[in-house]
């Protein structure tokens, strides 16, 4: 499974992990807005993932899961 988290300097990165190696995690829906304004896959790997308008949900997530002790979401 491959987990996102936000390093110190604030960019999200991906971490793959398998079987039952994962650490805790949060989940986020990535379905709340249309399929064009959504992060995607390609995107967090070329690094224009900023430019999206689901970037906003990135980073409530990546916050939230930070106030519940999470790393990874």
């Amino acid at each position: 499974m491959r987990l996102l988290q936000r390093g110190d300097d604030g960019n999200f990165s991906l971490r793959e992990y398998h079987g039952e190696n994962a650490p805790p995690f949060a989940i986020l829906s990535h379905t709340w807005g249309k399929d064009h304004d959504e992060v995607s896959f390609k995107d967090l790997t070329e690094d224009t993932y900023k430019s999206e308008l689901g970037y906003q949900k990135l980073t409530f997530c990546a916050d939230r899961a930070a106030y519940d002790g999470l790393q990874f979401f």
